[in-house]
């Protein structure tokens, strides 16, 4: 079985983790995992190449991560970032640990040589042993794309933009926005594989991974929402949203900067024209209609084994709505 699933950082992270440790315990048939990962949120520090989504999806699938942060290296030490900081070196408030350091230098490296970003995420994901989980993790596009966010100026009523990073990390997302503007974005082309990994699915999976600034840049890659329209797989997604509130990071706040409605029928109507399934949480007053199948139960991820549930629900409610477009 074939699943392609999109995916943003943490959120997403944790639950294609939930989903391999599902399909390993409960299904059947071998599984064969594409992850296309949002490259939205790259940015370039200390002149290394940094892809925060790609590689919060490699420690987490392979076994590295920071269990609570969510993001970069277990056992991390940040004797090299505490040395930049004595030399001034900016900018401070982006942390990056040792061993983290080693991704992005390698990576540089690689690119620097003309080795596009799919196959240098490949190299990396047989570093995390990816393939040995049959998963194959592909970035949305090998074209540089960087998410900016414009805010108000410093008082002088001007606008200026600034990357998603310095909003989402220094400022918290408290920096009132006034939209987003993904630089690139217009000539990106899908990296390869990835049109394909959609159009063959056996089910595709949207994690709830922010809607607006991961998935949302994932699907404004030329050709990604044509594939999602085309595809013969049935798309089920998990909405980001408990109680009408992100569980994690500032979803609420990228859906109010979009203009739409902070609950999981305004996410959902952003991919309405693709979306088959849609989980919700338990409580959720999501209504059914217009042809989506909504499917309630308990969306935080406490722990493997729950974020297990979770994604066992989705795949489970895809299967069945394959079986029931199967000819007789």
């Amino acid at each position: 079985m074939r699943i392609t699933a999109l995916a943003g950082g943490v959120g997403g992270a944790r639950f294609l983790r939930g989903l391999l440790h599902h399909v390993r315990t409960s299904q059947p048939e071998p599984v064969e995992l594409t992850v296309i990962g949002n490259t939205g949120d790259d940015i370039t520090l200390f002149g290394l190449r940094v892809c925060p989504d790609i590689d919060t999806l490699l420690y987490t699938l392979g076994g590295g991560i920071h269990e609570g942060q969510g993001w970069g290296r277990a056992d991390e030490t940040h004797s090299l970032a505490g040395e930049l900081a004595a030399l001034g070196a900016e900018p401070q408030w982006f942390t990056l640990g040792d061993k983290d350091f080693a991704t992005h230098v390698y990576r540089s490296q690689l690119l620097g040589r003309g080795m596009p970003l799919s196959a240098v995420t490949e190299r990396l994901s047989a570093r995390w042993g990816l393939g040995e989980l049959g998963v194959t993790l592909l970035p949305m596009t090998d074209t540089p794309v960087e998410t900016h966010v414009v805010v108000a100026g410093d008082g002088d009523g001007e606008q200026r933009a600034i990357h998603f990073q310095e909003w989402w990390v220094r400022h918290r997302a408290e920096l009132p926005a006034e939209r987003f503007v993904v630089a690139g974005l217009d000539r990106a082309t899908p990296a390869p594989g990835v049109l394909e990994a959609i159009r063959e699915a056996d089910v595709v999976i949207l994690p709830p991974s922010n809607p607006v600034v991961s998935i949302g840049i994932i699907l404004g890659v030329p050709g990604v929402r044509d594939a999602l329209r085309g595809t013969r797989a049935p798309v089920v997604g998990v909405s980001p949203l408990v109680g009408g509130r992100p569980v994690r990071g500032h979803a609420d706040v990228c859906l109010r900067t979009i203009g739409v409605d902070e609950t999981s029928a305004g996410v959902a109507g952003l991919y309405a024209d693709f979306l088959d399934g849609w989980l919700v949480d338990e409580e959720d007053p999501m209504p059914d209609g217009r042809g989506l199948q909504v499917v309630r139960r308990p969306l935080l991820m406490s722990s493997v084994e729950a974020a297990a549930d979770m994604a066992g629900a989705a795949l489970d409610l895809g299967l069945r709505l394959r079986a029931e477009r199967a000819p007789a």
